[in-house]
């Protein structure tokens, strides 16, 4: 693609070949199973344009809108937009910004990788684990921001599943069956490392629960349990920083997404076509819609419940994590197709692990920050899916081979917990869906 890295050099006061030698080897799973959905754009159609700054700005337009298999979704942004300014129903504001996300989060992990080209393996690597669950993460802050505790919990925790089951199970049963004459195998170090940062998150997640039902009858743990989870938190936050310090420096060979052929499509795709400061500008101005869709989509899933007659939990732990991450979750099972699982387990385990050990985490310590009564407490049903999941998971991944028959019962599993908060509609509480009021220094996190 000339034009674009001719646009890329001239951006950066020179040639980029040298930068681009810099992300050698700091490609992750996700970027690698999102890079399956990218279209290679045509410079020609911008070449003939005169101005030089017109024809960079298309080509950047071409190369970042046009550059996805979901750019048809790319319409829903501007309807949800305007459905919100008119007044529409506010089910369809939610339903349209939640289809805008889908194209976003593939985006997003695309000019990540186009700015890691420019930083280095150690700030890209950095960059790319930070943002490659960006979407869910700005749903989580927003639920916070607005104090709805529930949506927040519900939403992370549908991610960890749908990473554990849906995505893996689905990559499991579909590269079974293309490579029913393979034995499929894989390295179990990768799925080791993530089983134990699994358990280690389960282990924090289940303290607060325990402590609430040890408590003695009449005895209000609520600020002693919100104490335990703060503490918690830092743990899980401490050792995920030695987790990307295990991942992007001590033991990085274990990490490595490889692709044993297809060398010439690799060299191709490992260009940089977008500047630095394209990429970096055009990563802030999609985040921003981001933040703006997940606005939406957090004021709206109560009437968005309400008009399908479908529960929030249902909602927020099925529907928003397979719409959210649809190009990552669909080239995890391409690759899977190709015998790759490698790269499919990487996909999987990786976005749960920093869901669980990153994302819940920070949103407790940034609801400490605003004095919002977040905690590890996912109360008993969600803890249990929690913990029989992962508990299914590393039996699964324990021998380091793969069959069709492991992704069906991954895939069953996560049929039987959506059924599960599917019939779940016990209405939450008003006071406990949004919390009012910020938590003043001495009082107590609420029921």
């Amino acid at each position: 693609m000339e034009s674009a890295g001719e646009y890329s050099r001239m951006e950066n006061g020179g040639d980029s070949k040298k930068k681009e030698s810099w992300n050698n080897g700091i490609r992750t799973a996700q970027n690698m199973s999102t890079a399956l959905l990218r279209k290679k754009s045509d410079p020609l159609l911008v070449s003939k344009v005169r101005f030089q700054m017109i024809r960079q700005l298309l080509g950047n337009v071409q190369v970042v809108i046009l550059g996805t298999k979901l750019a048809v979704l790319f319409p829903a942004i501007p309807l949800a937009i305007a459905a919100d300014f008119y007044k529409f129903g506010r089910h369809w504001i939610f339903a349209l910004s939640l289809l805008g996300l889908a194209p976003l989060a593939e985006r997003v992990s695309f000019l990540t990788e186009q700015i890691a080209y420019y930083t280095g393996p150690t700030v890209g690597g950095l960059l790319n684990a930070t943002c490659g669950n960006a979407t869910e993460l700005i749903i989580a802050l927003f639920a916070l921001y607005e104090s709805k505790i529930h949506v927040l919990k519900y939403s992370l925790l549908g991610s960890i599943l749908s990473n554990l089951l849906l995505v893996l199970g689905s990559s499991l049963l579909c590269g079974g069956l293309a490579n029913l004459k393979k034995e499929q195998r894989y390295d179990r170090k990768q799925a080791d490392v993530n089983s134990l940062l699994l358990l280690l998150g389960l282990l924090c997640h289940m303290l607060p629960l325990l402590f609430r039902y040890a408590a003695a009858p009449g005895v209000l743990v609520s600020e002693s349990a919100l104490q335990l989870s703060r503490a918690s938190s830092i743990v899980m936050l401490v050792a995920y920083i030695g987790y990307i310090i295990f991942q992007l420096k001590t033991h990085r060979q274990i990490f490595d997404a490889k692709q044993e052929d297809e060398e010439e499509e690799e060299e191709e795709e490992e260009k940089a076509v977008l500047g630095f400061w394209s990429g970096f500008s055009w990563l802030v101005g999609m985040t921003l819609i981001i933040a703006l869709l997940s606005e939406y989509v957090v004021g709206t899933i109560e009437a968005a419940s309400e008009s399908w007659g479908i529960s929030i939990s249902f909602i927020s732990i099925i529907l928003i994590p397979i719409v959210g991450n649809a190009a990552e979750h669909a080239g995890a099972i391409i690759f899977a197709f190709k015998n790759k699982l490698d790269i499919s387990l990487g996909v999987a385990l990786g976005s749960a692990t920093q869901i669980s050990m990153f994302a819940v985490p920070l949103c407790v310590v940034v609801g400490w920050i605003m004095r919002v009564p977040m905690d590890l407490d996912f109360s008993l049903l969600e803890t249990a899916c929690l913990a029989l999941t992962i508990l299914v998971v590393a039996f699964t991944l324990q021998d380091g081979t793969s069959h069709y028959m492991k992704g069906i019962v991954l895939c069953l599993c996560y049929a039987a917990i959506a059924a599960c908060f599917f019939v779940h509609k016990t209405p939450i509480p008003p006071e406990l869906t949004t919390v009012k009021l910020r938590l003043k220094p001495s009082s107590g996190i609420s029921a």
